[in-house]
């Protein structure tokens, strides 16, 4: 009862408790009553905040400032490690500008890391005992329900990881020439560039600059692949490397899927543009599989290209659609509409075929709501995509093909492009902005929303059959 001693206790113990700790809770509680209206209201701050620093004249290496469009794309791009610009990174920003769009994706890494795992504590008092205490495990169990605690634990493993990619790559700038200071800044810009899969470069020509140098697209490969799975993925193989059977379903699916596509979109690749002249029909066969193999980790979320994404095939575009629109793992700073997504569709339609009533997979039953979520983030991921192609197709005088490319990196916040940003109106970049933040906070809260607002009715409608197929 709401009267009794120990509820009168606690309010006088909150009371007495110091402005620190009271302003602590006020903002926990405010948090997580409305995680995905707070990640909402707080990307659309960040976003605008960068914009105008991007407008500024000191941003931009010549005389006068970007323009509004080309900011707030920009600002948009790097807060939504997406990676498509409507200008050339290294000639248009100054070093302050360059400065301003790194922590532009520190900041949206760790927000869009920080929002998932709050809208997952958000729906924790629907989870089992057992992923509760590795939620606990992963939060501090005395602290699950503190904003501050988890924002450490994200930032803390997210700086760790980018101090090793940074200790890798910072030899072979060395080595390639570069000065201790610039290879340092080149280091650390690609480290959080590549981590956050955000696809952004500094160099001339992009990741064609480093074509012919397989250690550096070898550890920033890794690097998008690893910070593509998901930070719950990312903290039960760190706890539990030594006994993969203790690995959650959310972890072998994301892990068998994500290899899953890498290798298919390898093959797939390799076969429509080892003879395209305008791509790698010139290069050796060592080099090509070496450049598909990078360019099919990059296409579910990193960006980065080492060949002309324009000058390839129409097969492959369509290819290429397809891993973008899939993306990365959930809780990640990929986008897309999620390999979880993809394998509980594909498993549903797997035991459908077969007749079985249950959905299963590695000895787990897939809950009904599971699916139904998954069909609503792909129709919704799907009518986005289609929607943007219209509005895009309208502004612009692209050809479908690449208008349906360029939107699918949007909204799927990839970052490879087929030059159409580039080319676009300033109501096109607009509409590409639009789908970024649609694209990298759509999926995320909608889940939330769904999984939260679950309801159960006291009665059931006779069931029937309509004619599907």
């Amino acid at each position: 009862m709401d009267d009794s001693p120990r509820s009168d206790t606690a309010d006088r113990a909150q009371a007495q408790a110091p402005p620190r700790r009271r302003l602590r809770d006020l903002v926990d509680s405010l948090v997580l009553a409305s995680p995905a209206r707070t990640a909402m209201v707080g990307f659309a701050v960040v976003a605008a905040v960068f914009t105008v620093l991007l407008s500024l004249p000191v941003a931009a290496q010549g005389p006068g400032s970007a323009s509004f469009a080309d900011a707030l794309l920009v600002a948009v791009s790097a807060v939504c490690v997406t990676g498509l610009t409507s200008v050339v990174t290294e000639q248009q920003w100054s070093p302050f500008g360059l400065g301003v769009i790194t922590v532009a994706i520190q900041i949206g890494g760790i927000g869009i890391l920080t929002a998932a795992s709050l809208l997952g504590m958000a729906m924790s008092k629907r989870l089992g005992v057992r992923q509760r205490l590795l939620a606990a495990q992963a939060t501090g169990a005395s602290q699950l329900g503190h904003v501050g605690s988890l924002l450490r634990v994200v930032l803390l493993t997210m700086i760790a990881a980018e101090v090793v990619v940074t200790a890798l790559l910072l030899p072979r700038f060395l080595l390639r020439g570069e000065g201790i200071w610039q290879a340092l800044w080149h280091a650390v810009f690609y480290s959080v560039s590549s981590f956050n899969n955000a696809g952004f470069t500094v160099h001339p020509g992009g990741m064609a600059h480093f074509a012919d140098d397989p250690w550096i697209l070898g550890v920033i490969g890794a690097a998008v692949f690893v910070g593509s799975l998901g930070f719950p993925v990312i903290f039960v193989m760190s706890v539990f490397w030594r006994t993969p059977r203790a690995w959650d379903l959310h972890t072998k699916l994301t892990l068998t899927m994500s290899g899953a596509l890498v290798l298919v979109g390898w093959a797939l690749l390799l076969g429509f543009e080892s003879g395209n002249p305008r791509t790698l029909a010139e290069k050796g066969p060592v080099a090509t599989a070496g450049e598909v193999l990078f360019l099919s980790v990059m296409s579910r979320s990193g960006g980065f290209a080492t060949m002309d994404v324009e000058s390839m095939s129409q097969t492959s575009h369509v290819l290429l659609d397809l891993l973008m629109f899939v993306g990365g793992g959930s809780g990640s700073t990929a986008g897309g509409i999620k390999v979880t997504t993809l394998a509980v569709l594909v498993l549903v339609a797997i035991a459908e075929a077969r007749g079985l009533t249950d959905t299963t997979a590695f000895r787990r039953r897939i809950a009904p709501s599971s699916i139904r979520l998954a069909v609503t983030v792909l129709l919704a991921g799907a009518g986005t995509v289609v929607l943007g192609t219209i509005v895009m197709l309208s502004v612009t005088d692209e050809p479908l093909d690449f208008v349906l490319f360029e939107v699918v990196s949007a909204f799927a916040t990839c970052g490879l492009s087929v030059g159409v940003t580039e080319r676009a109106p300033d109501e096109g970049l607009y509409v590409l902005s639009g789908l970024m933040l649609v694209g990298r906070l759509g999926t995320i809260t909608l889940a939330s929303a769904l999984s939260q607002r679950s309801q159960t009715r006291r009665y059931r409608y006779a069931e029937d059959r309509p004619i599907v197929g």
